[in-house]
């Protein structure tokens, strides 16, 4: 029967390309696309062995021979061959199934079959089942070890080249899907085996610990640390034990056969499914929105597998893989906090509650509404964040609601909002990878956002994608960029504007499109005259042939992907440049087709949601404005309540009326405002100010400090719900664990305050939240949990049938005439400027590893060990000016506060420029950043900091550990697994042949 998956892959290839052929599959004609490949036609018909084919995504490796068929009479690889009309194709002959029984018994030399006390027997072992498949009771090839120990160096992962196949696969997924180039197969060696950077051990090497090599593994060759010893009933016992009753499985097998061990195999893994749980979640890191099921055995969680998920199929970065240790973490907030003297008090849920609801109660009552204000996390489930603004509004009575997109996204949304409607990515990640070239500005994506950058790392290594950089930082992808270039910071602007007036002197323009679908071209035109390439390359520091170069690749470019982040928005003009980018695209005839674009890249796992969802002080869910009297009365008759006609604070204003004395409370929601916001003196004065503040979070964080009551909330694997992803993509999330402690689901918490206090809510479900959601809410209008069940996903606007938009102004823009508006633009210097006495510039950002402050990363112990301290980046340039080496402890000053840290001499920043990673368990970056902030939309400029640093005289230790990837690693760049090494060896020999002649392959 055909497999609905890759039926439903042919049909999208059918639509794409429109070149549905004929194909005759063992007697019968089937449907196929013409130049696919011929094992997907097959196995949309049947199952045949194919150890080291994965997916259309990882490509044929072609190393294990197992999936040999006939073709016109000729044994081929069908992962090999390409299909094309008029094929006739035989799977089950006598010689195809020779040829696939002998090339698989050549793998059982490479490979023990021990699988009853086997960790990674779970029935998705590929050996094992290729094994039952072909019915093997014998083999001819005894297994013979490899003069290899066990590599353990690694911190989340080991390496048994004892038992590993040499199918490739993880290289593959290492060189052509991760593209960190790290993985190899020693193929000349006398023992063949997978090698790190070209040496015998992972520890040290250029891994990255993305996990890919373990996702893909056809075996138990690399496995998870955490499943060792814990996956099977008798897998944990001591190894002498285990070692016996592996020689047990030798010694009957050439008696009894497999048979009877794959029987006990088989029923001791089926006993497994009893007390291993697989949960479908999404990850709760970074805006990219991977998602994969969680295997947990009690609260243990043994592994992440990733497969279906939308974005990422196969894909995690380190964290998403390895980084849910801190779910368990002994410092999770398991019961409700009261301030009590200088410290707290556990108490119960009724005392907690009662005291909140109460002062909540009484300062509106005192002060009004107003004087109280809500913060939705970005961390937290739509659902959790609706019913937070719902309770600021329908309940408290104010407008004063805001989330953490005010401190990164809010710029790129406003200048989205300015051009072209929608505040979100114009398509997916599919569509940034189909792309003629990308452009990214001010993102470190490798770092920031991993697996939507291994689609961009792939499509320029794979498919002749373009790639220009525009950043301050030698960063990974500035590294792989075809052109990089850095300008002066905080000058984007400039040379982007530039750019669309080089398009428009030039002849470059897409005028067509210009002429019938964008409003404001002259007055456009005429805010660009300042404009000049001269201009440009004096103001941002950037050699005049280099933006030439820019703009001539920009012109020739089959379509443009353009891919923002926080080096853009956090600028005191950050809407600014922000809408330039928008512009360029407009001009450039980059919307309304399925590559290219605008993608601002979010930063949290939800912090679209967070928008999406009405935690703003001006829209309602869906960028409904608050002061729309037609919209309001709309939310009015829903919820029952008269609600404020006017704008509320947004979270830089709450900070200053907290000051002011106007904000007398807040109700706060996993979000570490001390360290996130901008110049975290003035934000913790402003919570000392407060007559009550209550926080909700999973751990007592720097903001905690400040809380009379801390309410304890749970992550995301302990609840139900939905994430929405920097793609407008809405996923559900499923409980794998059980609250801890006496923790609750945040949006539990805040119906039992909303109920305190009035509100008749009764919410069972958050189904039924997301449901009143979408019934007020046009862009989601179509959404529920239905269908999003599994790995369902819907990318909105949704209409009421179900429909989705994966790609954005297709047919019109969202403005009333359906064109999109160019909008003219001024610049203005940033708000620091060096001088004599702060003579440094302060960028800052993420690091590959941890997630922004570390509350999370730094309580996993793996990713603690690889990178344990922050530093402080300088160049080689300065370090010689100064006299210092790595681990030289330096007090680093800005106009508005000082801390002191390591620093760490690397390539990655030029001249006077230092970069400071953002986590901050040693104090946050925040203490350093100033009040100023962008005059749109109020997010901190939180890169326009002018520093000194001033040298010390203790000397530390180096604070990046040997351990981690960028200490000393040295990847080895090849164009996959390279199998034509492999056909070389003088052993080996085409399965079903008798010569050393190589195999056909169709092309």
């Amino acid at each position: 029967m055909m497999n609905s998956k890759r039926a439903q892959a042919m049909d999208a290839s059918n639509n794409a390309t429109a070149d549905a052929i004929q194909v005759v599959i063992n007697g019968k004609n089937v449907a196929a696309v013409d130049g696919e490949l011929l094992v997907e036609a097959i196995l949309r018909e049947k199952e045949i062995p194919h150890v080291c084919y994965h997916s259309p995504l990882m490509g044929p490796i072609q190393t294990c021979d197992t999936c040999i068929v006939e073709v016109n009479g000729k044994l081929v690889r069908s992962c090999g061959t390409r299909v094309t009309a008029e094929m006739a194709v035989v799977t089950e002959s006598k010689r195809a199934k020779d040829a696939r029984a002998e090339a698989f018994d050549v793998i059982l030399g490479n490979h023990m079959l021990y699988c009853t006390v086997c960790d990674n027997n779970n029935e998705n072992c590929r050996v094992h089942n290729t094994a039952l498949d072909l019915n093997v009771q014998h083999q001819e090839h005894p297994f013979t070890p490899k003069p290899y120990e066990v590599d353990m160096s690694n911190p989340f992962y080991r390496y048994d080249p004892s038992q590993c196949i040499l199918c490739g696969q993880c290289v593959q997924a290492c060189q052509t899907v991760q593209v960190n180039e790290t993985l190899s197969i020693g193929w000349e060696l006398e023992h063949p085996r997978v090698l790190w950077d070209g040496g015998m051990q992972i520890g040290g090497s250029s891994c990255v610990s993305c996990g890919h090599c373990i996702t893909v593994c056809p075996c138990n060759a690399l496995m998870e640390k955490s499943m060792l010893g814990e996956a099977g009933f008798m897998s944990s016992m001591p190894p002498t034990a285990l070692n016996k009753m592996i020689d047990v499985v030798k010694a009957i097998e050439p008696e009894m056969g497999y048979g009877a061990i794959m029987q006990v195999s088989q029923t001791e893994a089926k006993m497994r499914e009893e007390r291993i749980k697989q949960t479908k979640t999404v990850c709760t890191y970074c805006g990219v929105g991977c998602s994969y099921d969680v295997w947990t055995k009690g609260r243990k969680i043994l592994k992440i597998e990733p497969l279906h998920g939308d974005a990422n199929q196969i894909s995690t970065c380190v964290k998403g893989k390895f980084g849910w240790d801190y779910v368990n973490h002994k410092d999770r907030l398991q019961t409700p906090l009261i301030r009590e003297g200088d410290g707290f008090r556990e108490a119960s849920w009724e005392e907690a509650l009662t005291l909140v609801t109460s002062r909540l109660g009484a300062i509106k009552q005192q002060y009004g509404p107003d004087s109280l204000a809500v913060i939705v996390s970005s961390k937290c489930t739509n659902e959790d964040g609706y019913l937070m603004q719902k309770f600021a509004r329908a309940v408290l009575g104010t407008n004063n609601v805001d989330n953490c997109s005010r401190y990164c996204q809010s710029p790129a949304t406003m200048g989205l909002f300015r051009t072209v409607g929608y505040g979100g990515d114009s398509g997916s990640i599919e569509n940034i990878a189909k792309s003629g070239l990308v452009l990214i500005v001010g993102s470190q994506t490798a770092e920031s956002h991993p697996v939507l950058a291994t689609r961009v790392k792939r499509a320029h290594k794979l498919f002749g994608q373009r790639l220009i950089v525009a950043d301050p930082r030698r960063h990974e992808m500035a590294r792989r960029a075809d052109i990089h270039f850095r300008p002066r910071p905080g000058t984007d602007l400039v040379w982007i504007s530039a750019m669309s007036r080089y398009m428009l002197d030039n002849g470059y323009a897409k005028q067509e499109f210009l002429d019938k679908w964008v409003n404001g071209l002259d007055e456009y035109r005429k805010s660009l005259e300042p404009f000049t390439m001269e201009y440009a390359a004096k103001t941002c520091d950037v050699p005049l042939e280099a933006l030439e170069r820019v703009a001539l690749e920009l012109a020739s470019a089959r379509s443009i992907a353009i891919l923002w982040a926080m080096g853009i928005t956090q600028h005191t003009r950050a809407s600014d440049g922000s809408t330039a980018l928008s512009n360029l695209l407009l001009i450039t005839g980059n919307y309304m087709r399925d590559e290219g674009g605008a993608y601002p890249l979010r930063g949290h796992n939800n912090v679209q949601g967070a928008g999406d969802l009405g935690g703003a002080p001006d829209y309602y869910p869906g960028y409904q404005r608050v002061t729309d009297s037609v919209v309001r009365k709309k939310f009015e008759d829903a919820w029952g309540v008269p609600l404020p006609p006017e704008r509320g604070m947004d979270n830089h204003e709450m900070v200053d009326a907290a000051h002011e004395g106007k904000l007398r409370a807040m109700y706060l929601a996993g979000e570490d405002m001390i360290q996130a916001d901008s110049n975290a003196n003035h934000v913790a004065g402003a919570f000392e100010k407060l007559d009550f503040f209550v926080v909700q979070d999973i751990f007592f964080s720097e903001t905690c400090r400040y809380a009379d009551v801390i309410l304890p909330g749970a992550p995301a694997l302990e609840k139900d719900g939905t994430f929405s992803s920097t793609e407008r993509r809405i996923q559900r999330l499923y409980q794998a664990l059980p609250e801890l402690g006496d923790s609750r689901a945040d949006w539990k918490i805040t119906q039992d305050i909303a109920n305190r206090m009035g509100a008749k809510w009764n919410y069972q479900h958050p189904s039924e939240i997301m449901a009143e959601m979408a019934s007020l809410t046009p862009l989601y209008a179509g959404v529920t949990f239905e269908r999003l069940e599994g790995y369902k996903t819907l990318q909105w606007p949704v209409a009421e049938d179900g429909t989705d938009q994966p790609v954005l102004y297709l047919h019109d823009f969202p403005f009333p005439d359906g064109k999109a508006r160019l909008y003219p633009l001024t610049f203005h210097e940033p708000a620091e400027a060096l001088d004599s006495d702060f003579d440094l510039f302060l960028n800052n950002g993420r690091i590959l590893e941890h997630f922004h402050e570390g509350n999370m990363t730094y309580r996993v112990a793996g990713i603690k060990e690889e990178t344990p301290e922050r530093y402080l980046e300088i160049s080689a340039e300065l370090a010689r000016e100064r006299g210092i080496e790595s681990g030289r402890w330096v007090r680093v000053t800005s106009r508005h506060g000082t801390l002191v840290i390591k620093v760490l001499i690397t390539s990655r920043v030029f001249g006077k420029q230092v970069y400071l990673p953002l986590l901050s368990q040693e104090g946050p970056v925040n203490i350093l950043t100033g009040s100023h902030a962008d005059e749109a939309t109020n997010t901190p400029a939180f890169k326009e900091t002018a520093v000194r640093m001033k040298v010390l005289p203790e000397q530390g230790t180096n604070p990046l550990q040997p351990l981690n990837p960028r200490y000393s690693g040295k990847p080895t760049p090849q164009p996959g697994v390279e199998v034509e090494r492999k056909w070389k060896r003088s052993d080996y020999r085409i399965p079903g042949t008798q010569s050393l002649v190589q195999i056909h392959t169709s092309k």
